[in-house]
């Protein structure tokens, strides 16, 4: 079975080919016009996408050396995302389904990260826990099979992601801000500032970004820029540290308590090489099987959303035309 896979719900345009369960083609197009304004443009990113779809499957089948003709099927995300960049990838994937007189089938965004996992990391048994970490969301979850999920933990403001975003906007550096607070913090002390581990007072698990947020807000007010810059790597390093220790504590914790040590990461931050590097001394240290997707799967991509299609359409699964974008969906 060929699967085309279809992926814009933020700011990357991607596609990707599938063929029995094995990617043979991804391409994603990623929006660098966003970085002048510090963040995601959503009518800046419906456009984009509209630009470069036709592009980018037309890029992916060729790299694939299949014809449209060849394709069984369509995977195309409908939700989490922005509403009108969901649009752009669903219509497209409406309007290819009618002309090729092949099924469709609408895959959530979340579900296409646990994917990103599981396709790469085959030795990954049932039930194990899945955290997703990136812009838009950091949640913890027990995956006790594909399609049967519990959430354990949530945020309750900003996603860590949106964190580290926040904070580069903060110390005068670019989006995305996790990649540059990354560079920045090369060389700097993780305990020069220390920065708060937000914890919320109504939930054993749940995270809270914005104070930590707040508190480099008020560090960086207390300074002038001459002194920011002198510092910058210093300032990254704590900041970069604080969003990792709060993220590797719930893991900690939550596999104690769920008696799981089988524990996914993916998503944008899960990149991160600071995260990566804690994360593997928390493996060792605590006889926990942790696993990264590579990184070329961590930020959105199509890939993924290939893999979760051809599942479902392999069960039988698929779309009709009344399937709308859901901004909001959940696991």
């Amino acid at each position: 079975m060929i699967v085309l896979g279809i992926e814009t719900s933020c700011d990357e345009t991607a596609a990707a080919v599938c063929k029995n369960g094995k990617i043979i083609s991804s391409v994603v197009s990623q929006q660098i016009i966003h970085s002048q304004y510090g963040g995601v443009v959503p009518e800046l990113a419906s456009r984009e996408h509209q630009k470069n779809i036709t592009y980018v499957v037309n890029r992916a089948l060729q790299k694939s050396n299949i014809q449209k003709h060849e394709i069984d099927g369509i995977a195309v995300t409908y939700g989490a995302g922005l509403k009108g960049a969901l649009l752009v990838g669903l219509n497209f994937a409406k309007g290819m389904s009618m002309a090729l007189n092949i099924p469709y089938v609408g895959v959530n965004h979340l579900e296409g990260h646990l994917f990103s996992n599981i396709m790469e990391n085959t030795q990954i048994s049932f039930p194990f826990i899945s955290l997703i970490v990136s812009g838009g969301h950091t949640q913890i979850w027990r995956v006790n099979k594909i399609g049967n999920y519990d959430l354990l933990a949530n945020t309750v403001d900003d996603a860590a992601g949106e964190a580290f975003d926040k904070g580069a906007r903060l110390i005068g550096l670019s989006y995305p801000g996790g990649p540059e607070i990354q560079k920045a913090s090369v060389g700097g002390d993780t305990e020069y500032y220390p920065f708060p581990r937000p914890k919320v007072k109504k939930s054993k698990y749940d995270f809270s970004f914005s104070g930590l947020k707040t508190s480099l807000l008020y560090k960086v007010r207390k300074m002038d820029d001459k002194e920011v810059k002198k510092n910058l790597h210093h300032i990254a390093a704590s900041y970069q540290e604080a969003i990792v220790d709060t993220l590797l504590d719930r893991i900690s914790r939550i596999s104690k308590e769920e008696e799981i040590n089988q524990v996914s990461i993916a998503g944008g931050v899960a990149a991160n090489s600071r995260f990566r590097e804690k994360a593997a001394k928390l493996s060792s240290d605590n006889n926990l099987s942790i696993y990264f997707p590579p990184l070329s799967l961590c930020t959105d991509n199509a890939a993924m959303i290939a893999m979760a299609g051809y599942e479902k359409l392999k069960a039988g699964e698929c779309s009709d035309l009344s399937l709308e974008p859901n901004p909001n969906l959940s696991l």
